[in-house]
């Protein structure tokens, strides 16, 4: 089958220049002699990366006795010479770190020259004027809790809200200036995908064409008000709780945590409070009287990988699942990269090894198994297991949400306590056959001390986790939303809030925000509204080359960026747009179409997934967001448009630009049945080659096709149409693609020609990116 021509590739390429731009990269701030240097923003990034390794919290690994990360160390004197002292406040020159840091001899110079490490002349000019202020050494950003500041001064003309009193201030600081508006088209297709996730549909396009302010509000909320407002965010949630449909390592064989799935997306369409959305995560299983779908929410703990392999040691693996469960939560809830310290102490970050454990121990008392029988003996849920019944899932029933079609019943992993205490001991190198030291459950002071009134339990460390108090949670979850919808974080890293994470580009803004989100309750959707409301989201994604120089990234929001959609956007747009999507909620996971014989190639033989078996019917067509997670083998497109392979929690994907990217857009059933189907409902509804055209630009890209794009594709139509009239037996060779059955009337030169100008519509820049 002949699926393109090289037009195809001009064509897009044509079209991809009148309707698309660029971006690049940044510049550095030049120190002046009239700043104040700040421990946390200038020199605490500066130590933390060249000095730590050595001069740190590790106390193992620390080199002379000398550390730089607490005042403390840093003004001690020496023990070999009470007379000199590592800093001494507003004398540089009788410092003895900038004595080092300039020092023209390689045997005295830090760091050495052997560590592959330098300071530049604007880092040692930084550390030397923050020397003369005094060396103030200052809490860690991220471990003081937020207060919410006062609004900056800005221009209220601009303004729509309090999130733009903050952005603009930063843009002026930054010799930038805000973008206009974006036109009603464009704001209501990214509106549209933010929200639900989903392209809108030509009659949105219509009604939201000419809308004023409340016009505007008003879309937003009729898009908060859809049921796929919870499966969009649970897109993100999926990374961060690790979901997969199988068990991992060598086996792999199936596993149902789906109704978790079902029951992060019923929470969200709820607006189920984030408080409440953790607890009952962490420990629904340990409130007063749980229900079963409280107990359900414990699934977000049993995600990990778990093995089936024979031979095993079950202590081994069951100590291996602990350490997976500490890590997702430090790392998805707290933004912190705890797993550093389960080796040794933290180089970094103010956490010992015996803080490790002790967060380790709340993890540690339930009745789960490192092995429970091999792949022979394989039950798609391990202990303990929570079951699911018909009674459950009737109208009147608790799980009532939960999308499952026959009388059987459902088993998922959940949480669950031993009536004894299991004792924890410090894990030397974190090996887990040897224990050092007992410890006891508890939090790392440094975050936020564990009152003594909380219990120590998984119940416990979710009242410390949502109380308004530790200075993590709402900010972790504020800048978790902020990335979601802008492209990056106001904390780039986002799941490191640490001192080798990003600094916050809005320091101010994160704080108003994740005060306010707990003032409101900890209501989600009130917060993406207010991000949505604002002028800052609803600025156009022109560039000029003066902007572009000054902030590549486009980090300080003086225009919309230009973001490729998620690997699930693009494939539910495909299938909304050309009428094939599914729309049910929640459910089993599918198999859709996949190369031959990946699976297969990468199977012990064993089990029910040794062999890939695609789904038939309208369940081809259902969003991303249920398609089957093989751990071993994830779904192939989604990998290539850097959708995480979910075996371990994930904060931020990856957003790479490849022509295996290409190939999928040009050659994948899914896009090529899409258009077919298009063509052929254009050719049913006998509609001219200029309607057809205009018809499907519009599904597609979510606005009114120009004069010039419309001749460019008529033009490619009529090539394509004299080629297939040419070559008649082309003709359903290559439309005979997809499940979707192919109607002989609709067997065409004409609709031929129309399929693959729709494939060339598909493969537009702009119809996968958010403008």
């Amino acid at each position: 089958m002949r699926l393109t021509s090289s037009f195809i590739v001009i064509c897009s390429v044509v079209l991809g220049l009148l309707i698309s731009c660029q971006s690049a990269d940044t510049k550095e701030k030049r120190l002046r002699s009239s700043d104040q240097i700040s421990y946390n923003f200038h020199v605490r990034p500066i130590l933390s990366d060249k000095c730590f390794a050595c001069h740190g919290p590790d106390e193992n690994k620390r080199e002379a006795g000398l550390r730089l990360d607490t005042e403390e160390g840093a003004y001690a004197a020496l023990k070999d010479d009470p007379s000199q002292h590592v800093i001494v406040p507003g004398e540089p020159e009788a410092s003895l770190v900038f004595q080092k840091i300039t020092s023209e001899n390689p045997a005295e110079l830090m760091p050495p020259p052997a560590s592959n490490l330098k300071l530049n002349p604007d880092e040692i000019a930084i550390l030397k004027k923050w020397i003369e202020q005094g060396a103030v050494y200052e809490p860690h950003w991220a471990f003081v809790p937020p207060e919410k500041p006062a609004l900056p001064a800005a221009e209220e003309e601009w303004t729509k809200n309090e999130i733009d009193f903050f952005t603009l201030a930063r843009m002026e600081e930054k010799g930038l200036s805000p973008n206009k508006q974006a036109e009603n088209q464009t704001l209501t297709k990214r509106l549209s995908l933010d929200i639900t996730g989903l392209p809108p549909s030509p009659a949105m396009l219509e009604k939201y064409k000419e809308m004023d302010e409340l016009g505007y509000e008003a879309l937003v909320d009729e898009l908060l008000a859809k049921k796929a407002f919870g499966e969009k965010l649970a897109v993100l949630w999926m990374d961060v709780s690790r979901y997969s449909d199988s068990y991992g390592y060598q086996d792999d064989e199936i596993r149902t945590q789906w109704p978790y799935r079902d029951w992060v997306i019923h929470a969200f369409n709820e607006n189920m409070p984030y408080d409440k959305f953790l607890t009952w995560q962490l420990a629904g299983d340990m409130l007063p009287n749980a229900t079963k779908e409280q107990i359900l929410a414990t699934a977000f703990n049993r995600n990990h990988k778990i093995t089936e392999e024979g031979g095993v040691i079950n202590e081994e693996y069951r100590v291996t699942y602990v350490l997976d469960k500490t890590n997702t939560f430090s790392k998805g809830i707290l933004g912190i990269t705890m797993e550093c310290a389960q080796c040794h102490d933290h180089k970094y970050d103010p956490f010992s090894q015996e803080n490790y454990y002790q967060l380790y121990a709340f993890f540690n008392n339930t009745p789960e198994k490192g092995f429970e029988g091999d792949v022979a003996n394989s039950k798609p849920a391990k202990t303990p297991i929570l079951w699911i019944d018909q009674k459950d899932l009737s109208r009147e029933g608790i799980l009532d949400y939960i999308n499952h079609q026959d009388t059987s019943k459902v088993m998922v992993s959940v949480m669950e306590e031993l009536d004894t205490l299991r004792k924890t001991y410090v894990l030397d190198r974190g090996v887990y056959d040897a224990p050092t030291t007992e410890v006891r459950p508890n939090t790392p002071n440094s975050i936020m001390p564990f009152e003594e009134e909380l219990p120590k339990n998984r119940l416990g460390l979710a009242k410390w986790t949502t109380d308004e108090e530790n200075p993590l949670t709402a900010r972790v979850f504020v800048n978790l939303i902020w990335q979601e919808i802008f492209g990056h974080g106001i904390v780039k890293s986002a799941g490191d809030f640490g001192m080798q994470g990003d600094l916050p580009t809005h320091p101010m803004l994160l704080d108003w925000l994740a005060v306010d989100f707990m003032e409101n309750g900890w209501d989600i959707k009130r917060l993406v509204k207010q991000v949505f409301m604002s002028a800052t989201y609803r600025q156009n994604s022109e560039i000029e080359e003066r902007e572009r120089l000054k902030d590549p990234e486009n980090l300080y929001l003086a225009r919309a960026s230009r973001l490729r959609l998620t690997a699930e956007s693009i494939q539910d747009l495909v299938l909304a747009s050309s009428g094939l999507l599914n729309t049910e909620i929640g459910g089993p996971s599918i198999k859709p179409y996949q190369p031959d014989g990946l699976w297969e190639a990468a199977t012990s033989g064993r089990g029910s997934l040794a062999k890939y078996v695609q789904d038939k019917g309208e369940d081809l067509y259902r969003r991303g967001l249920y398609h089957f997670i093989k751990l071993t083998v994830p779904p192939p497109k989604a990998i290539i448009f850097d959708a995480s392979n979910r075996d371990i929690c994930e904060m931020t994907r990856g957003r790479t630009n490849t022509p295996l990217q290409a190939l999928v857009m040009l050659n994948d059933p899914f896009v090529l049945e899409a258009s077919r189907v298009m063509a052929s409902q254009i050719e049913k509804e006998n509609l001219s080659p200029e309607e057809g055209v205009a018809w499907a630009f519009k599904k597609i890209v979510c606005r009114d096709i120009k004069a010039e794009e419309k001749t460019l594709l008529i033009n490619y139509f009529e090539e394509e149409k004299k080629r297939f009239e040419e070559k008649p037996a082309l003709v359903k060779v290559s439309m005979e693609v997809g499940e979707k059955p192919l109607k002989e009337p609709t067997i065409t030169p004409d609709a031929a020609a129309m399929m693959q100008v729709i494939v060339t519509i598909y493969n537009l820049e702009e119809t996968i990116t958010k403008i």
